[in-house]
């Protein structure tokens, strides 16, 4: 079973991961591992705390010569914000608990509930945590995903395809990353992308946040990932919980999605073909290539929507927590719209609800047995 752990505070020392359950075999690399990272804190929109850190991973263990142990692989990335912050985020008695203390709750933050949950007089001990920085360290575990999913000619991309009330018009098929990477924006259309600028630059100037949605594609995944056995084994249930597990995320859809509910049954399903030599497949893909909770061959098509950043320069009505009097709520450093990175958080947590869902079909516990097994399934597919 592949599984992970993430550890590590937004302003701690270092954000941290282990992934168990990589086959031994596997090859690395690291510069494209990096180079989502930095996609992650790309973005137009973005705040002062991307221009600080440069986020790179390191290996800690699991690795040897680039490729994989079969053993525990830990990943660590360290904040460079740490320097500022080490005294008060430090671990032992010596803390200066008394700096930088939020009390005042911010309206769309797990600052109120957590508080409440874990009985806590500073909330800054939920803040920490329940930050966006935490996704760091996610997208360099679904990095490795997409590492493993490669070399099994499975593709993942994620891309914004709506910001504020701009629709863009998006490629019906995955587009060249070096396209992608060169927009502001991540988005395949790039007339709706000069928009979005325009949108964001007008929310900073108002101290406001704008939202959008995003869109994940996977190709080349085979039919028969995921099952319709148990409802924790529907791979449209997995990817969806990952997708919703993303700060902000408010709103999940596969395929046609919501605008199924104004459809008639004849205008949704896929019509099933055959060919001689390739095996089944659809005349459309409405389903966002799942079918019963497993992967039908199709594409699969997911898209997220993301909330409004909470964290307003012109902040909101609160209540002090310990007075219980009327104040306006805390400011943290905060982006004014943070889509983009969202994009590229979608592909990692997508990529990597795949790999799980490939190694637990396909197994190995080397690489080859993997590749193995899953060329002959192809086979299977094909006849």
């Amino acid at each position: 079973m592949l599984r992970f752990l993430t550890a590590g505070e937004s302003h701690g020392r270092a954000l941290v991961a282990i992934i168990e359950g990589l086959p031994a075999g596997l090859e690395l690399n690291l510069d494209r591992i990096n180079l989502l990272l930095k996609r992650r804190q790309g973005g137009y929109g973005r705040g002062e705390r991307m221009k600080l850190e440069e986020d790179r991973v390191e290996v800690f263990s699991g690795v040897r010569g680039s490729v994989t142990l079969g053993t525990p692989l830990t990943l660590v990335i360290y904040n460079r914000d740490w320097e500022n912050w080490q005294e008060i985020m430090a671990a032992g008695s010596e803390a200066i608990l008394e700096q930088r203390i939020v009390k005042s709750p911010r309206p769309g933050h797990a600052d109120l509930a957590g508080g409440l949950k874990y009985r806590q007089e500073d909330l800054r001990n939920i803040l920490e945590r329940a930050s966006a920085r935490e996704t760091a360290i996610r997208v360099a575990v679904g990095a490795v995903a997409e590492e493993l999913l490669s070399q099994l000619g499975i593709k993942v991309q994620g891309q914004v395809v709506v910001l504020g009330d701009i629709q863009a018009q998006v490629a019906p098929q995955i587009v060249e990353n070096q396209f992608l990477e060169a927009d502001p924006f991540y988005c395949s259309d790039q007339e709706a992308s000069l928009k979005m600028l325009t949108a964001v630059d007008e929310a900073q100037r108002r101290g406001d946040t704008l939202g959008g949605v995003i869109q994940v594609r996977a190709e080349g995944v085979p039919a028969g990932l995921g099952s319709h056995v148990h409802w924790d084994r529907r791979l449209d249930g997995q990817l969806a919980q990952a997708l919703m597990s993303i700060p902000a995320i408010k709103g999940v859809e596969i395929g046609c999605g919501f605008g199924a509910a104004s459809l008639f049954g004849s205008q949704v399903h896929d019509e099933i073909i055959y060919q001689h030599g390739q095996g089944f497949g659809h005349r459309t893909n409405g389903a966002g290539g799942i079918e019963g909770g497993i992967s039908n061959g199709e594409a699969i098509v997911l898209r997220a929507a993301m909330k409004p950043i909470p964290t307003l320069v012109q902040s909101l009505a609160s209540v002090d927590w310990q007075t219980k009097e009327p104040v306006m709520a805390a400011v943290e450093r905060a982006d004014v719209c943070a889509v983009p990175a969202a994009a590229i958080v979608g592909e990692a947590v997508t990529a990597w609800v795949l790999a799980a869902a490939v190694m637990e079909k396909f197994g190995g516990d080397h690489f080859e047995e993997t590749l193995l097994n899953y060329r002959d399934y192809l086979q299977y597919l094909k006849r």
